[in-house]
């Protein structure tokens, strides 16, 4: 057998594991978030591609629900963090103990030592101990009193978040939604599964009959399989220039990060994946565009004036630049 005909097989192999492992994950967390399809794909492609989410929404909508759902599903150390005022640094990151006994000090990890984070309206936090999450999302790793932890894969943060305009929130740093892949809005319910919900989640959470229906090493397995879907110099042209397009258009104050660039294509190729492809297309692009750089950009004030948001901006900059054809 050639090593082109091996490659072909494990690529088959590879896009099967991320088809099998999204099917049970769509499943559990699907009886638990009604009539939510679109949440709950984003959220899997989020994880596939190994990046952070943040949801932003009204209180009540089950942005909480939907990243417990998700903590669930998977086998594997989770965490709740709280977003408060008092909440502290060390309280995220942790801190060092002197032990009388030992005669030395001792590290007491925190609560971002899991593989998956729940940070509960997180905008509620100063901007000090919001800051603490910058090291930890971004290089996966802890630093305190000198000495660097590295934090175990997988690795994701899902943050709640209610909009700026609610009582006691503070705005995220620019810094630090840069380092969430998408965010997303829960929105609210359709009339028919809000009457469902009524009926199945008076009684009971439905989240305490949710059973991990997968582990972390197979979710370690799905994220390096994702890693491996070709994006074409076609395509990752046309991620630049939508990214570049950004940064000159007059309705936006600050454009599109580097980073940004880097999430919207590790995000597509865990969409190209999803679909059952191993190449991304100019369509995984789009589908994602919205969710993975809406949050990052800065609107101008004439944006701001005429009540636009930097989501429509976002879709403005999709019709603007070109599609590349032939992709593949």
């Amino acid at each position: 057998m050639t090593t082109e005909t091996t490659t072909g097989a494990e690529t088959t192999g590879d896009l099967d594991l991320v088809r099998k492992v999204a099917d049970r994950l769509f499943g559990a967390m699907t009886r638990v978030i009604e009539g939510k399809p679109d949440v709950v794909r984003t959220t899997v492609t989020v994880l596939f591609a190994s990046g952070h989410l943040l949801i932003e929404d009204v209180p009540g909508v089950g942005k909480t629900m939907l990243a417990k759902a998700l903590a669930k599903s998977i086998d594997a150390s989770v965490r709740r963090i709280q977003f408060t005022p008092d909440l502290l640094p060390s309280d995220v990151t942790g801190v060092s103990i002197f032990n009388q006994d030992a005669r030395r000090f001792e590290f007491r990890p925190g609560a971002i030592f899991a593989n998956v984070v729940v940070g509960d309206e997180i905008n509620r936090a100063s901007p000090k101990t919001q800051s603490a999450l910058l090291e930890s999302m971004e290089e996966r790793q802890v630093t305190v009193d000198g000495v660097t932890y590295p934090l175990h894969a997988p690795f994701i943060v899902m943050a709640t978040q209610n909009p700026i305009e609610m009582e006691g929130t503070y705005p995220l740093p620019e810094a630090q939604r840069d380092r969430f892949m998408a965010r997303i809005s829960m929105g609210y319910p359709s009339p028919r599964a809000e009457l469902t919900m009524l009926d199945t989640h008076s009684a009971h959470s439905p989240l305490d009959d949710l059973t991990a229906v997968t582990d972390a090493e197979t979710i370690n397995r799905v994220v390096a399989a994702v890693t491996k879907v070709h994006a074409s110099p076609a395509v990752r042209q046309y991620v630049v220039d939508l990214i570049t397009r950004s940064r000159s258009t007059t309705a936006l104050r600050l454009g599109a990060s580097p980073r940004a660039g880097l999430h919207l294509l590790r995000a597509s190729r865990a969409h190209a994946a999803l679909e059952g492809r191993d190449h991304v297309i100019p369509d995984d692009v789009q589908a994602l565009a919205v969710s993975v750089l809406s949050h990052r950009l800065i609107p101008s004030s004439e944006t701001q004036l005429a009540r636009r948001t930097t989501a429509e901006v976002v879709t403005d900059l999709l019709r603007q630049v070109p599609v590349p054809s032939g992709s593949h």
